[in-house]
């Protein structure tokens, strides 16, 4: 099988103090989504190179290692992105490179980058030079967000396009109703700059894959605590007024929410690994709902469940999810939004005691 070299960059979960999870962690190659990545390359037999920002931490060492195939087929690496040459041993003898996530807060350590928005770029030109170099890599897959596709018109940003697909760009001035979750707003603008930044590559010596991935869901985790995208998913039935406020900018954002779930995004990954035409801007996510249908859902499966009014709001718009390109592509997704949505209540209630 080939061999994978995968990574996440440093990224600190975000938000005050809340209700599902009070203590800031943060996530390397041992984050949420990365993770099950590593397991699911090693058990279809890859070679896989994995980054940490530090070698020295025990449990994010040991949840790798500790995977079937990780003593054998893992090797990990340490690199920062504010030093982005680290890469390149990790680079170095693979065929694929799979880019997960950014910074989303800014080293003040280093004089070298303004804000988080130069230092993703500044490492998708590292990594995708040392990409090139290597002599080896034939394609590079990056894992964006869709939060960097919003369906607003770039003539007036207040309106919705009819309806969200590859096209969609969000605009530099997108409007943000909810100020202080203003560090999720730098987080969009430096995913919208590594994107188009990576997306430039495409045909000048390497194949470049972008997945636009919806909010990411279910109850497969290799984790300990709760990943924030099911934090937001399940914000509603918490009562977590910061998670649902970021789960509103996300719907002010995109006019709904796509969901995916995490089986269908690992799959993903791993077509656009093993099918050699694949490259190119793909959004990845299978529903598009708004948050008072998510409540709904939750409020009528479940008699534990009583969401409060302040945490039911309609948005009144009906954009309508365009994206079938991945689909059409030969990919097929096999969870629907009550597998993800169930799915991650059942991750909160067993992780963070919700409704116990």
């Amino acid at each position: 099988m080939a061999r994978c070299s995968l990574y996440r960059y440093q990224c600190s979960q975000y938000g005050p103090e809340s209700t599902l999870k009070k203590k800031k962690k943060k996530t390397g190659g041992a984050g949420y989504l990365a993770s099950f990545l590593i397991k699911t390359l090693l058990s279809r037999g890859y070679t896989v190179h994995a980054t940490l920002r530090n070698l020295g931490d025990s449990t994010k060492v040991g949840l790798l290692k500790g995977l079937p195939g990780g003593e054998t087929n893992l090797k990990l690496f340490e690199a920062d992105i504010y030093r982005a040459d680290e890469f390149v041993p990790a680079i170095h003898g693979c065929q694929v490179v799979l880019h997960l996530a950014t910074p989303l807060l800014h080293s003040h350590q280093s004089s070298k980058y303004k804000n988080t928005s130069e230092a993703a770029v500044d490492g998708v030109r590292s990594i995708v030079d040392a990409c090139i170099r290597s002599g080896t890599v034939k394609k590079l897959i990056y894992t964006a967000t869709v939060m960097a596709a919003a369906p607003l018109s770039h003539e007036d940003v207040t309106s919705f396009k009819d309806s969200m697909d590859e096209t969609c760009w969000t605009p530099s001035n997108f409007p943000t109703p909810y100020h202080h979750v203003d560090l999720f707003a730098k987080y969009t603008q430096s995913k919208i700059a590594a994107e188009k930044e990576v997306l430039s590559y495409n045909g000048r010596g390497i194949q470049v894959v972008s997945l636009v991935c919806g909010l990411v869901g279910g109850c497969e985790t290799l984790q300990s605590v709760i990943s924030e995208s099911v934090g937001l998913i399940v914000s509603q039935v918490a009562r977590d007024k910061n998670r649902y406020e970021m789960l509103r900018f996300l719907e002010e954002l995109l006019s709904k929410v796509p969901l995916v779930h995490i089986q269908d995004v690992t799959a993903a990954h791993v077509f656009c690994i093993e099918n050699s035409d694949i490259n190119g801007r793909f959004l990845c996510a299978n529903h598009y709902l708004k948050s008072i249908k998510i409540a709904s859902y939750y409020q009528q499966h479940s008699p534990l469940i009583t969401i409060p009014q302040e945490f039911i709001e309609d948005s009144m718009r009906e954009t309508k999810w365009g994206s079938r390109k991945l689909e059409e592509a030969g990919f097929e997704y096999k969870y629907d939004y009550k597998m993800i949505l169930s799915g991650s209540l059942e991750c909160a209630k067993k992780l963070c005691n919700l409704l116990n």
